[in-house]
């Protein structure tokens, strides 16, 4: 597959990576330290318009996953906060878009599209992380609506979320065509947003626990036909695991800009650290990886932008995810290498791009998960 980049996704890219060094730069460090939800940045985001550019012209947008790589890429450069505050606004886009009726796309869609409206998506429990089939919270028929009963661990940007499309089972069974997505507005009495997690990464877009007690939802917010809701959380990871991916480049592309910045400032034995045959490997090798990486992401997102879908998208898009986090981590380890002790204090902030790497091996699929999708789909496609 052949790609290159219009020229309108170039003046996205140029424009978004302006303003991140201009305004989001220097907030990047008071972010993570307070750990609190950066409304500024929100509104900053809402003011370029860049909520919409993944999304179909009739909401406004780009409809171009590539774009909002360009996009999360420049912001996760300097702020992975600020970059994961679009990302956390087009999940449960994705997910309306993928399996909702005409009614719900016209209701949350464009409030979404412009960010008068924020959402979250919440599928993970305690004892079902990547395994989505092993979800217990259970929605019960009752009338014309559901009772959802469980809880849920993870769930980034409800705190601020008007709603949450939140994963549950309609059956007993433990197959995954029981499972269902409801829209389930912040509102609704016997849904209650828990603590505020305290996370090693991520800190500025804060996670919470759910807990749902009887809380009823009528028909109209579940997504799609009753027992097709894991096909399509399974579409919207999909199709977002690219953006995902695009957060590694961006962070590993920031950890290196940081470490050749403090290495060109910094002698030992006579002369620039920057000199030394030995970093100088290592300055390679960062930058080696990061293109692969930043290459197998854009491929991926033009794939999603081309329509492609079933095995094919799934093999790329978690190639792309698992290489470009694993990358973020190996290059941000690095980097706080070439800082020495510094790398170790919080008041340099390449600790900060260690910190979020870490995170995003972990979030939307485990990197060993996007191993097990790759995998399979490999092994099932080669010749007996």
């Amino acid at each position: 597959m052949v790609y290159c980049l219009t020229d309108e996704q170039r003046q996205v890219q140029e424009l978004v990576r302006r303003v991140a060094r201009e305004r989001i730069a220097a907030r990047a460090q008071e972010i993570d330290a307070k750990g609190e939800y950066p409304q500024d940045m929100f509104d900053l985001l809402r003011e370029l318009g860049l909520f919409t550019l993944p999304f179909p012209v009739d909401y406004g947008g780009m409809n171009s996953v590539l774009a909002a790589c360009l996009a999360i890429e420049e912001l996760g450069r300097v702020c992975y906060n600020t970059a994961y505050l679009l990302l956390v606004q087009w999940v449960p886009f994705g997910a309306i878009l993928a399996g909702g009726d005409d009614a719900q796309k016209q209701r949350y869609l464009p409030g979404l599209a412009t960010g008068e409206l924020r959402g979250a998506i919440s599928v993970t429990e305690s004892q079902s992380g990547s395994d989505v089939a092993g979800i217990r919270t259970r929605a019960k028929r009752d009338g014309v609506g559901y009772r959802l009963t469980g809880s849920k661990l993870w769930c980034t940007n409800a705190g601020v979320a008007d709603f949450v499309v939140v994963a549950a089972k309609t059956g007993e069974a433990d197959a995954p065509g029981s499972i269902n997505l409801f829209i389930v507005p912040k509102d609704t009495p016997g849904f209650t947003v828990g603590r505020k997690e305290d996370k090693l990464g991520a800190r500025g877009v804060p996670s919470y626990a759910l807990y749902l007690e009887d809380a009823y939802v009528p028909e109209e917010n579940r997504l799609g036909v009753e027992g097709k809701g894991f096909k399509i959380v399974m579409e919207t990871f999909n199709h977002s695991r690219p953006i995902i991916g695009a957060r590694g480049v961006g962070l590993a592309q920031g950890a290196m800009d940081h470490a050749i910045t403090f290495i060109r400032d910094r002698r030992a034995f006579g002369q620039q650290v920057g000199d030394f045959q030995g970093v100088r490997w290592m300055i390679a090798d960062m930058a080696i990886q990061i293109e692969a990486s930043r290459q197998l992401v854009y491929r991926a997102a033009s794939a999603v932008d081309s329509g492609l879908g079933g095995s094919a998208l799934a093999t790329m898009a978690a190639i792309a995810k698992c290489h470009a986090s694993d990358t973020a981590m190996r290059v941000a380890t690095d980097a706080v290498q070439l800082f020495g002790a510094a790398g170790i204090s919080n008041e340099f902030p390449i600790n900060r791009y260690f910190r979020d790497a870490k995170v995003l091996q972990i979030v939307e699929g485990t990197n060993q998960i996007q191993r097990n999708i790759i995998a399979r789909n490999v092994m099932s496609q080669a010749p007996e």
